[in-house]
This record gives structure tokens, C-alpha cells and sequence, in this order.
């Protein structure tokens, strides 16, 4: 199995006197890969081949395995890319008729997951290590787009842009139990590991909201403007993090007063950037904060770049290449 396999030659590090460097996995969707790269220096270890368009990545701590979602590019994509991290090789777990796997989030234990499938509209409870579908929710009206999970895995909190709602989801009971209003285009979801509040990422509205995890109501609405496209907290749990794409900015707001504390450029002076989805442009999309170091890195979607910051003084620091249109970032420590 492959988290026997990573935990044996994790050992056999331990005993050499070894530890194996950190590295930052790079969704690139246009090229169908993931880079890993050092977060020492950000040069290429290595890469995985994925199926068509890769849109989310969830790294397994410990267990030695990384999961993507496919999401296709022309024809809609029905599978994921589970890459075992120890021996480089890719197991490809099919979902059916179950289209557009896009967000993801690993279960306690690391066996099963959920994915939302934006052709089904259903967020599928996954048994990774079986390769096989246990559940399919429906969702309702709007495609769930992004996944987050209370920190005791038995919630399910689902965005979906068209709809700007945020939706809640028993995993028990293996249903959807609330859907409320966001804001216009509801995409990225957080939670906050000491509330249990859940933050979403409005981008059309240009806001962030912290919603109630149990009722879902509005408690703060948080000015992000210029499309806040991801939302996802430091490694501290002190500061929210929101890609502004449009903007070609970071807002870093501090959780306990809900306030954007430093708004951080992400867009390099006479770089040129190619087409995105919001015309020439750098597109900031995925972002992770690193847990061992004082930075956060940025996936610039239309530089083929990752923006390393700085989080003692918050500005960009260096630049590492990338694959084409790097999305989804996943750390493995």
C-alpha cells in the first residue's frame, strides 16, 4: 500500500540521518502535470503526468500520497490523480458518470475524501484506496464548485459560483442540511480551525463572508475587491489569505478583527503575461502558506510563475517557474 510503502522509506531516512526537503506541488492545467518543487530554492525535484486539466490538489500528511482532480479542458474530465509520492508512479481512480471533479478535501485518516463534480452536481464521497465511490449527495440547484471540512471531518461545506450560495453538508447523514446566500459568485471556502467559522470567497461581489458553521448566517462581510478568487488561512491560523485575480493582489486579513491588514502586489512592473480567463493578465489563483517557513506562495496563473512572499514583511521576494497555467498548490512536508 502506499502509505506502507512512504512510511518505510520515511523510517530508512530517519535512520540515515536524512530528512527529506519539503517540496511545493504545482498544478499546471494547460500542461496536464504537476511540478514538485523545493521550497529551499523552488528548482524542479520532478513531475507527474495527470489527466487533462488539473484543478485541485489535497497532500496526504504522512501518508505519503497526493490526490488531483481532473477536471478536463474541451470534454469534461471524470477522474483523479492519486500520486504516490514515495516511488513517483500515478494511480488514476475513475468517477463515471460523475463529471468535472474540481474541489477536494482529504478525511481524517486519509482513506476517503470528498470531491464535488460540477457536470452531476454532487459532492462524491471517494474511498481513495479502494478507487471506488461510496456516496454521490446531490447538491440541488448551481454546480458545487469548492469543498471545505469542519476540523472533525463530519461536515461539508460546499460553494457554488453561479448560485453565490454556500451550502452545508452532513457527511453522516449524507445530505444537504442548509443552503444560504454568499455573495455573487461564491468560489473559495476556508475554515477556520479555531472557530469552526466558514469563510468564502465572493468574486463578483468583491468580498469576503464568515459565516455561522452551524446555521450558515452572515456574521462579517470583508471588502476584497478585484475578484477574490481563494481563500485559505496562514500557517498560524492568525491571517486569512484572499487571491484577488482581477486585481492581481493578495488581501491578508487578520481573523480576529476581520480587517484586511496588508494588501500585497502581485502583478510584476513590464512582465508580460499571456490570455486568461480575465484577458492578458497575471491571474493569481491558488495559494498556501508554508508551514515550516515564514512565507506564503501564489500560483500566477498567467506568468507560468509562483510568487514567494515574505509574511514578516509581506511583499514578494522571488519568483519560481512553473509549467503552463498553474493553479491548484499542495504542500508535502
Amino acid at each position: 500500500m502506499i502509505r506502507c510503502l512512504a512510511l518505510v522509506l520515511a523510517a530508512a531516512s530517519l535512520l540515515c540521518g536524512h530528512a527529506r526537503a519539503a517540496e511545493l506541488l504545482v498544478g499546471n492545467k494547460s500542461a496536464n502535470t504537476v511540478w514538485r518543487l523545493s521550497t529551499d530554492d523552488g528548482h524542479r525535484l520532478g513531475e507527474f503526468a495527470t489527466g487533462e486539466g488539473p484543478h485541485e490538489i489535497v497532500v496526504a500528511r504522512g501518508a505519503g500520497f497526493a490526490l488531483v482532480s481532473n477536471y478536463g479542458a474541451g470534454s469534461p474530465g471524470n477522474t483523479l490523480s492519486a500520486l504516490d509520492l514515495a516511488n513517483g508512479k500515478v494511480r488514476t481512480i475513475y468517477l463515471g458518470e460523475h463529471g468535472r471533479p474540481h474541489g477536494m478535501r482529504l478525511l481524517p485518516g486519509n482513506t476517503r475524501a470528498v470531491v464535488t463534480t460540477e457536470a452531476s452536481r454532487r459532492l462524491l464521497l471517494v474511498d481513495v484506496e479502494a478507487g471506488r465511490i461510496e456516496a454521490a449527495i446531490d447538491l440541488g440547484e448551481g454546480r458545487g464548485h469548492m469543498v471545505a471540512l469542519s476540523k472533525d471531518g463530519k461536515t461539508a461545506y460546499v460553494t457554488k459560483i453561479d448560485a453565490g450560495t454556500v451550502s452545508r453538508i452532513d457527511l453522516a447523514q449524507r445530505r444537504k442540511t442548509q443552503e444560504v446566500a454568499a455573495g455573487a459568485g461564491a468560489e473559495g471556502v476556508a475554515v477556520d480551525a479555531a472557530s469552526g467559522e466558514v469563510w468564502v470567497s465572493n468574486r463578483e461581489a468583491g468580498t469576503v463572508t464568515v459565516h455561522d458553521p452551524a446555521t450558515l448566517a452572515i456574521r462579517h462581510t470583508i471588502a476584497s475587491p478585484g475578484f477574490p478568487i481563494r481563500v485559505v488561512f496562514g500557517a498560524d491560523g492568525r491571517h486569512a489569505l484572499a487571491t484577488n485575480a482581477r486585481a492581481a493582489t493578495l488581501s491578508v486579513i487578520d481573523v480576529a478583527t476581520k480587517k484586511v491588514v496588508h494588501t500585497v502586489p502581485l502583478a510584476r512592473e513590464g512582465a508580460e503575461y499571456r490570455e486568461t480567463m480575465l484577458g492578458r493578465a497575471a491571474l493569481p489563483i491558488g495559494v498556501i502558506a508554508d508551514p515550516k517557513r515564514p512565507r506564503v506562495y501564489v500560483a500566477i496563473s498567467g506568468g507560468d510563475e509562483i510568487a514567494v512572499i515574505d509574511t514578516k514583511q509581506w511583499k514578494v521576494v522571488d519568483h519560481w517557474k512553473t509549467g503552463r497555467e498553474p493553479d491548484a498548490l499542495g504542500i508535502v512536508e
